[in-house]
């Protein structure tokens, strides 16, 4: 999945929304509460399904102001859920988010969260429903939604507090594990944050793919990780390293179990100078993903012997 950059100033202002939101809220104990959320901010909550558009046709038809074009033509939005196969949306006027209840359980509270973000975030307002080039072109869809995404995970791991209590334990997938009950979140948005916020000065990577030895007909060889997230300091010496590389790795050490633990391995990687270093893999199945977990351990030994 392609990374989209978001700049220091739109990170400053989303983080400064999140923490409004975390100190209106008393700064509570994780995990973070989404009904709070939305009584804090004054949001309603409704769910639709995108097998039966009964709700989406009654809530666009009582409409009345913001949104022009959906009160101008109600099947819009219909359509914008279908065929953009949304999982969920916001909107501005009345305050309401619609989330698709025939998505994963597990994926609400993201995908919640997520338009939460929308709906403080200022300078997203203006592309609801929007019709003009700019407003519809996809970079600019991406970069909403990488803006959105990042907010999502700022809040429901409730900023420097996941950092904190993360750095307290091992690093390893295991801590992984147990800060996605400690937070009440997936475990793949759980590693997600772990990469990004311990990896700012270490070499982190996580991935997640199907099972390295159970691909599924039709599996794209050339670009096999569902996500590939590398962490700042390992998108800075290790940016030449690709996922068809570590993909194979995991086939080569995983075993061909259904779920829990697939393996673990030290693994060599190279710089970007060619320079050998020894990284641990972790991988593990929740049955349906494998989620792999590759952190820097030390430089390859010939490389300590030539020093």
């Amino acid at each position: 999945m392609k990374t989209v950059y978001i700049g220091d100033r739109e990170r400053r202002d989303i983080n400064a929304q999140v923490e409004k939101i975390l100190r209106g809220l008393g700064n509570p104990e994780p995990p973070l509460r989404l009904e709070m959320v939305r009584e804090l901010l004054r949001l309603d909550l409704q769910y639709y399904s995108t097998k039966n558009d009964g709700v989406l046709r009654e809530f666009a038809s009582k409409i009345k102001i913001g949104a022009k074009r959906l009160f101008e033509q109600p099947t819009l939005l219909w359509e914008i859920v279908t065929k953009a196969e949304l999982s969920a949306l916001w909107l501005p006027d009345p305050r309401r988010i619609l989330l698709d209840e025939d998505a994963p359980i597990l994926k609400h509270r993201w995908n919640e969260t997520h338009e939460v973000v929308h709906s403080v975030t200022e300078w997203h307002k203006p592309f609801c429903f929007g019709d003009s080039a700019k407003e519809l072109s996809i970079t600019c869809h991406e970069q909403l939604e990488a803006e959105a995404n990042y907010g999502a995970g700022q809040l429901l791991f409730m900023r420097d507090r996941f950092v904190e209590e993360a750095r307290q334990l091992a690093l390893n997938m295991a801590s992984v594990g147990v800060l996605h009950k400690r937070f009440g979140n997936t475990l793949t948005s759980t590693l997600w944050r772990y990469v990004e916020q311990l990896g700012e000065t270490l070499p982190i990577l996580g991935l997640v793919t199907c099972h390295p030895k159970r691909i599924p007909e039709g599996h794209d060889m050339t670009s096999p990780c569902k996500y590939f997230i590398a962490s700042h300091a390992f998108r800075q010496r290790f940016d030449t390293v690709t996922e068809v590389e570590v993909f194979r790795v995991l086939a080569g050490y995983c075993k061909n179990a259904r779920g829990g633990t697939l393996g673990t391995d030290e693994v060599i990687l190279r710089d970007v100078n060619g320079i050998a270093h020894v990284f641990m893999f972790e991988t593990f199945s929740n049955t349906y993903e494998a989620l792999t977990l590759a952190y820097y351990i030390r430089k390859h030994a010939l490389v300590l012997a030539m020093a």
